[in-house]
């Protein structure tokens, strides 16, 4: 109001100066020949803006305040006209003039504020200081303006002798000094499983400003060790390895964003791989061109989310409109690499679960070294996700759908074969290797023996003399190593390393281990053969189950029901046994 009473004021300064101009033909009539002539006089050498008796002290012309007083007398009527007139003066300087209507729009124009930015040649920080904030809440430390690190839930457990990670027993990391970070926050993608729950920036292409590299994996080192170091009171944390946890060998890019993205990727894996530290990089295949000039890494993923591009698009919710031809572009150009390569399918009950044909023709574009199939970590309810826990597959789940896509991917010409190498129970995650490049078969006994894991220095030697001279080629045989036997596919300990001991919540324990074809459990908690009454009992309880749930439908194990903002629950008989535990 304030400044649109300003703005009225100065819209009618003309009508004001009329006022003012009446006002003094007013006063001029009221006065003597003289009170004319010195008025006259004030206005030729005063120019009119002086006050009564002030003219003295500006121009100095003589007359005094006395004199003024007796060669002006005006009657009282006149002087009461002139102290009105005074303090219409006044109320004219203090109240704005009354506005034309059609004044009122330009005077309220001229208050706002102006809505164009000023533009700066300087890029922008990737993260907004809210964004900041929910991600420094999720325990994410945030490195310079685009890049972060945390610890993750792993390294804490093989601290503490609970276990190491799936990479631990497909690849032979030590998941207590492997550090996980991105350069790159953004992503172009909005996955509906992201365990992030897009907290961070998306875009198609990098516009911020850019950090050193150096910079980058320095502060990462430094944020990770003490973090580590801050572990030492956790009960259970093993000296030995929390001392050995304070230097970083492997580095997971895949903490969350797009690392690809990051002008300097190339430079930055470069300097990890000049401190030995070796790279496993996950990019999400919508930067075809950025893979293509990549410079030899560890190990390098894409994430296969979907078999068909109507379902790419519900799951991954791309930026791209062209997303389905990115992925099969940057599946095609991993023919190019001659490191380790990895299709990494993130199994969605309900949503990705179906049409292995389509995942088996996707993989054969790039003829991969290794498929990594993993099924999804519920991480709870939010509003950047639809999922619930009825979409996280159980082991066994995945383990079927590995081998129909071992099926499916020898009904294809002229790409190598898969087989089923390894497995973590614990991730529910399992690992399809190239025969032709991972497995050594005995020629007397018919033994298989896999190499997926990976000789570490092998790999720094060959990629900094690959640094030094560009036309130096190396391959995924030069640096493998033997699996160990609990690290296969079907072993006892189920991918658990046996060094480390199992650690269940509050002694719960699966109140039955094994279960047959159907569901129906077989053993107890114990490992024990269950008997035929209670078997047969447990049977007649699934079959009304089954009824209840598919009714005559005998074509389907399974029911998917769409409810609310898109989210799909499913209903499986034969699951009904698999999550009842037992207190020991």
């Amino acid at each position: 109001l304030k400044g649109l009473q300003m703005s009225g004021v100065k819209n009618s300064k003309d009508r004001r100066d009329a006022v003012k101009s009446q006002r003094r033909e007013k006063k001029v009539k009221g006065k003597g020949v003289k009170g004319v002539q010195e008025t006259k006089e004030e206005e030729k050498c005063c120019g009119g803006n002086a006050a009564k008796g002030e003219h003295e002290k500006k121009c100095g012309c003589g007359t005094t305040p006395k004199q003024e007083e007796k060669e002006i007398e005006p009657s009282s009527d006149e002087e009461s006209d002139e102290e009105s007139e005074d303090e219409s003066d006044d109320e004219s300087a203090s109240e704005p003039a009354v506005m034309d209507l059609e004044d009122i729009g330009p005077a309220m124009n001229a208050t706002k504020p102006s809505k164009t930015k000023k533009k700066t040649s300087e890029p922008k920080e990737m993260v907004t200081p809210k964004q900041a904030v929910a991600l420094k809440k999720e325990g994410y430390k945030l490195i310079g303006t685009h890049s972060a690190v945390k610890l993750c839930r792993w390294t804490k457990h093989q601290l503490r002798g609970r276990g190491g990670c799936y990479k631990h027993t497909f690849y032979g990391i030590t998941s207590y000094q492997c550090m996980e970070a991105t350069p790159s926050l953004a992503c172009a993608n909005k996955c509906v499983f992201c365990w992030r729950h897009h907290k961070n920036p998306v875009a198609k292409e990098w516009k911020w400003k850019v950090d050193d590299p150096i910079f980058i994996v320095q502060s990462a080192i430094d944020m990770h060790v003490h973090m580590i170091k801050e572990t030492k009171g956790i009960p259970g944390v093993l000296t030995d390895r929390w001392l050995e946890g304070h230097t970083v060998k492997h580095c997971a890019l895949s903490l969350v964003g797009e690392p690809i993205m990051y002008p300097a990727i190339n430079e930055l894996l470069g300097n990890l791989h000049e401190r030995d530290i070796s790279t496993f990089l996950v990019t999400n295949g919508q930067h075809p061109a950025a893979i293509r000039s990549l410079r030899p890494v560890t190990q390098l993923y894409v994430s296969v989310d979907a078999p068909t591009p109507e379902s790419l698009i519900e799951i991954d919710r791309p930026l791209f409109s062209d997303a389905w031809e990115r992925l099969q572009e940057s599946l095609a150009c991993l023919k190019e690499k001659g490191q380790r390569t990895v299709a990494r399918l993130t199994v969605v009950k309900g949503w990705n679960s179906d049409e292995v044909e389509g995942y088996a023709k996707l993989i054969a574009l790039g003829t991969c070294s290794i498929i990594e199939l993993k099924g999804v970590t519920f991480c709870g309810k939010s509003d950047a996700s639809n999922l619930n826990m009825s979409n996280s597959p159980w082991h066994h789940e995945v383990v079927a759908i590995a081998k129909t896509l071992r099926t499916e991917l020898d009904l294809i010409p002229g790409i190598p074969k898969y087989d089923i190498a390894c497995e973590h129970k614990h991730s529910c995650s399992v690992l399809l290797c190239r025969v032709d490049q991972f497995a050594v078969d005995d020629p007397v006994t018919g033994h298989r023996q896999w190499r997926t894991w990976i000789d570490y220095d092998k790999f720094t030697y060959l990629a900094l003399k690959n640094s030094r001279d560009p036309t130096f080629k190396f391959g995924v045989e030069d640096y493998v190593a033997d699996t160990p036997d609990w690290a296969l596919s079907g072993a006892a300990e189920e991918g658990f390393d046996p060094t480390d001991r199992r650690h269940r919540k509050k002694k719960k324990h699966p109140k039955y281990t094994k279960f047959d074809e159907r569901g129906v459990p077989t053993h107890d908690c114990h490992n024990q053969a269950l008997g035929y009454e209670e078997r047969t009992e447990l049977e007649r309880l699934m079959e009304e189950k089954k009824r209840e749930i598919l009714g005559d439908n005998h074509e389907t194990m399974s029911v998917v029901t769409t409810i609310r903002d898109g989210e799909r629950r499913l209903e499986d008989p034969s699951l009904m046994f698999r999550g009842l535990v037992v207190t020991m």
